[in-house]
This record gives structure tokens, sequence and C-alpha cells, in this order.
């Protein structure tokens, strides 16, 4: 017959052991806690150049940024081409306003929900001129709808 106390032993050291890994791996979470998970990213601020080079009318996609960049004749605005619905990217037709092609929503020209599941319309982003003279948007700040850049 096998010795029950060197097996009673065995399995209270084993349980044991259990309990410190636990105990050490949950102190190890806490002591993360204080540092942030995410950093932050860059900033996404984006120099476009000289406004004389956009004509009044034009309305300028950068990919690289996620928005619009439109010309009337009263201003300059920033509109974002990212979809508040899921996040796709709107296409844009003149005069008619905006378009999700994956999933139906519409927007007017201002960026205004018209149609389909886009619960809230296109934010429009800062736009300022830098002190040299060139167009600035600032995609991580948005303004109120109707905000243009008079130059």
């Amino acid at each position: 017959m096998p010795d029950l106390s060197k097996r009673r032993d065995f399995l209270g050291l084993a349980a044991l052991w259990s309990a410190v890994v636990a105990m050490g791996a949950a102190l190890a979470g806490v002591m993360r806690l204080p540092k942030p998970a995410v950093l932050p990213g860059p900033l996404r601020i984006y120099k476009l150049g000289d406004p004389a080079q956009y004509p009044v009318g034009s309305a300028t996609r950068l990919e690289a940024g996620g928005f619009f960049l439109l010309r009337e004749d009263r201003g300059f605005h920033a509109i974002s081409s990212v979809c508040t619905h899921l996040g796709c990217v709107v296409t844009h037709t003149e005069g008619e306003g905006f378009a999700c092609p994956c999933h139906g929503s519409r927007f007017s020209t201002d960026g205004s929900v018209v149609g389909g599941p886009a619960p809230a319309g296109l934010p429009w982003l800062e736009i300022v001129l830098s002190p040299d003279g060139q167009l600035q948007v600032n995609a991580e700040s948005q303004v109120p709808k109707g905000t243009r850049l008079r130059v």
C-alpha cells in the first residue's frame, strides 16, 4: 500500500505553490495598472500647402488624413471622409454630397445624414492658416458644422 502521507504532502505543496504563483501573477497585473495600456499616437496635423492651389469649387480627398478639403466662395472647410456608421470611407459627388459605398448611408454637402444607417453626420475638422501661410488641418479636432476658414 502506498504511503498516503507522502501523497498528501505533495498535494499540499502543489496547492501552496499554485496559490503563490497565482498571487504573483495578480500582483504583477496590479503593478501594471498605473502605466497606460495604449499610448497616444502622433498628432494628425496636415499641412496642405498654399491656399491658392485649390480653386473655388474644388473638393480634394486626402487619403492619409481621412478627410476632404473643400473650397467654396465662403472659404475652406474640412469634412471627415470616415462614415459614422461602421468607419467605411465615403465618396464625394459634386453637388450631391457624400455616399458610403458599404452600407448605403448618404450625407448632404455639409455632412448631415440624408439616409441610411449612419447615426450621425460627418464631422467637420479644424482648419487654420499656419504662420508660414499654408493651410493646416487638425484631424483630431472637430469644429461646429459651418465653420469655415476665410482666406
